[in-house]
């Protein structure tokens, strides 16, 4: 699910701050056990291995590959370029998350302590590039794809495993190093499905022959050997009976619609096998999903290897104390696990989720509430479109110990919402429980919204917040922009109220640790902040007049006794956003933190350094001399800027008169280039470039228009520094 409001923000009058100043320094909360799975692989960072490629990143730009990958930084391999990974430990597979451009495919080759393997890992765009216009803010997205490979050997800690480039060009994210245990048994008593005409080739349809193993075994267990299996349509009257495989490695079916069906009696239990289907696009109707409603109570979902399909479950009707733990959801194109209403005492647990193009765990209260549910010990990694774990209405609802990262647009780490979607919906009531849970480098740009989205995120969007929400143990690093977030996402203003945030850890935040937005209150113990990057709280409550957020010091909180105090402009990136890192030939400000003296509507100063051409600034009209001020993050040196306006002839011909102005602290600005007047033609690309001079270093570039012949505002679509002339 994705929030998709669409007014513009303009932002209200301060609003005063309730916080006690004088906050009182305290020791860290007790420590508790670590978040995250329990995970039978070990992952590394290819940014991390020696490589002859090229590291990109990080960049948390919507659209962009480094804003998608694990740590918001990848290795580019052009032909005969390698990655080569130092082995974490004792393996004889590993799965690697890869890109390449769109509507290509290839191979890469492999070698294991420089001997070349007579296998390689096949490497395609096919399930990548998604996009979905219907959803307000999505850009082409979903840009990496995973690949798994038994090596034919093993391989110890220590020991080279490298991946070279042949025709194409790969986009490497990280490695998963796995020990892969051989192919279990049997079971005695079981229905194999190859008894009943399945074809453990995967050359013929195996549907009939699973239906039949499945209708045979009722009330015991239908056996998937070692193989590969091609279902052609999905299974249903599933229930009182055990699918089993050898392994999620060993036993594979391939089928976009597994089980497809509205109720069932229970005690379904399915594990260790893998459903890998070919879901190349996000279709909303169509039920291509491994579990599509319902398996009835008491069951399960264990071992399980779930990739390329539009959701792993999308769990509605019955499924009281279902368990579903131990398995991997991968390249989803939508949600991994989604608790479409009436989930009642059910546990996830222990799963590994990574680039789904949606919530990667949702409960959806529509219909009928869920109720007594729970997310717990999940790692949880690169969600495109929208949050780590969506809360949806629902009672006495437990998030606790999950680890998640890298969220990209529209999403938090942790979302607890009122937003309904449709009807008939049920709110958050009782108590949430959000409980020792690891957020890194989680929250995003809304661009629905223009402004940011918290790490955590509690949101009022279509009714107040009345259950009791409790948020403890909670550890936020590295976050974009801030750390808890409270709004009315609907921009309606109703209340977020009823919360406690006791015994959070916050580390390097990119502007603030409380970002209020909506009237509410909450109170806050134990909440200790270092590298704030801009202030401790924002409290603008919206719509102006809507009323106060209080925030209530129940002691021990330290680090951010600060308060924004102009809810004209937002907070802008600090620590908490990655410095990139173009090296000598990039382009300095893209990605950048941007500020301006005005903006014209939706046209903001961050439009000017997002990479797009297509978008663009535009200051207060009617008002010069107007600034565009970019923050390169250090001292950098600068020997020519490039300029732009949208490319497209409709931008006719104009002249803006221009002063680059440098600072290395932000306070003092001194001309680096005087008042000139500069021609942007459509006929040569709507570009100017504009040379500095020599020894020119400075941190803060500022851009002062005094005049445009074509329009009473300052315009730029793009500005770009560069340290090379």
């Amino acid at each position: 699910m994705h929030p998709t409001r669409t007014s513009v923000r303009l932002m209200p009058v301060a609003v005063a701050v309730a916080l006690a100043a004088g906050l009182v320094t305290v020791t860290a909360p007790a420590a508790h056990a670590a978040a995250g799975a329990d995970l039978p692989f070990t992952s590394v960072e290819a940014e991390s291995a020696t490589t002859t490629g090229t590291a990109i990143g990080p960049d948390l730009t919507q659209g962009t590959l480094a804003s998608e990958a694990s740590g918001r930084r990848a290795v580019r391999l052009g032909a005969g370029q390698r990655v080569e990974f130092t082995v974490p430990r004792a393996a004889n597979a590993v799965n690697l998350a890869y890109s390449v451009p769109d509507g290509q495919s290839g191979t890469l080759d492999v070698y294991v302590n420089g001997q070349k393997l007579a296998k390689t890992l096949p490497v395609t765009s096919k399930y990548s590039y998604v996009d979905t216009g219907w959803i307000t803010g999505s850009k082409t997205h979903h840009f990496y794809d995973n690949a798994r490979l038994l090596l034919g050997r093993d391989v110890q800690a220590g020991d080279k495993v490298a991946f070279q480039a042949t025709g194409v060009q790969v986009t490497v994210d990280v490695a998963d190093f796995e020990q892969v245990a051989g192919a279990t048994g049997q079971p005695a008593g079981s229905v194999s499905v190859v008894s009943k005409g399945a074809d453990p080739t995967g050359q013929g349809d195996s549907t009939q022959a699973f239906r039949d193993a499945v209708a045979a075994a009722r009330g015991g267990v239908v056996w998937i050997p070692p193989g590969e299996y091609r279902l052609t349509s999905s299974l249903s009257g599933v229930q009182n009976v055990t699918l089993q495989g050898a392994g999620h490695w060993h036993s594979i079916v391939r089928s976009s619609r597994f089980i497809d069906q509205t109720g069932s009696s229970g005690n379904v239990h399915i594990k260790d096998f893998a459903v890998i289907g070919e879901v190349t696009e996000r279709v909303d109707s169509n039920p291509d999903n491994f579990v599509n409603g319902s398996l009835g109570p008491n069951s399960s979902v264990s071992g399980m290897w779930l990739q390329h399909l539009k959701v792993g479950l999308w769990l509605t009707g019955t499924n009281d104390n279902l368990v579903v733990e131990n398995n991997r959801f991968l390249d989803m194109t939508a949600d991994g696990l989604n608790l479409n209403g009436n989930a009642r005492g059910v546990k996830v647990r222990h799963n590994f989720l990574r680039n789904q193009g949606d919530d990667a765990l949702a409960m959806w209260s529509l219909n009928a509430p869920d109720v007594g549910s729970s997310f717990e010990n999940n790692t949880i990694t690169q969600p495109n479109l929208a949050n780590g774990i969506a809360i949806y209405g629902g009672a006495d609802i437990t998030v606790r110990g999950n680890l998640i990262s890298d969220t990209n647009a529209l999403g938090s780490g942790i979302a607890i919402s009122n937003q309904k979607f449709l009807d008939p919906f049920h709110p958050l009531s009782g108590t949430i429980t959000v409980d020792g849970n690891t957020l890194v480098r989680t929250g995003a740009m809304n661009p629905n919204w223009n402004h940011p989205m918290g790490a955590l995120r509690v949101d009022s969007y279509d009714s107040a917040i009345e259950a009791q929400v409790r948020i403890t143990k909670t550890t936020v690093t590295d976050s974009p922009y801030s750390a808890f977030e409270f709004v009315s996402g609907g921009g309606r203003g109703f209340a977020a109220k009823n919360v406690t945030v006791d015994g959070a850890t916050v580390r390097n935040t990119g502007t603030v640790v409380v970002q209020a937005e909506t009237p509410g209150a909450a109170a806050f113990r134990n909440v200790t902040a270092t590298g704030v990057g801009a202030a401790g709280v924002y409290n603008c409550p919206y719509p102006a007049g809507s009323g106060t957020f209080t925030l209530t010091d129940g002691g021990g909180n330290s680090g951010w006794n600060s308060t924004w105090s102009d809810c004209s402009t937002w907070p802008q990136p600090g620590q908490g956003n990655p410095d990139p890192d173009p090296g000598e030939s990039g382009n300095l400000a893209k990605g950048r933190p941007a500020t301006a003296t005005g903006s014209q509507d939706v046209y903001t100063p961050g439009k000017a350094v997002d990479g797009d051409a297509a978008t663009y600034w535009e200051s207060a009209n009617h008002a010069f001399p107007q600034a565009l001020t970019v923050d390169l993050g250090s001292s950098r040196t600068v020997r020519r800027l490039v300029l732009k306006l949208p490319p497209s002839a409709a931008w006719g011909a104009r002249t803006q008169t221009v002063t680059v102005l440098g600072s290395t602290d932000g306070s003092t600005y001194s001309t680096v280039v005087g008042a000139t007047g500069h021609r942007f033609d459509p006929a040569t690309g709507n570009t100017v470039t504009i040379p500095l001079p020599a020894g020119t270093s400075l941190r803060h570039l500022r851009l002062s228009v005094s005049a445009n012949t074509g329009w009473p505002a300052a315009q730029f679509s793009e500005v770009e520094a560069y340290s090379t002339s």
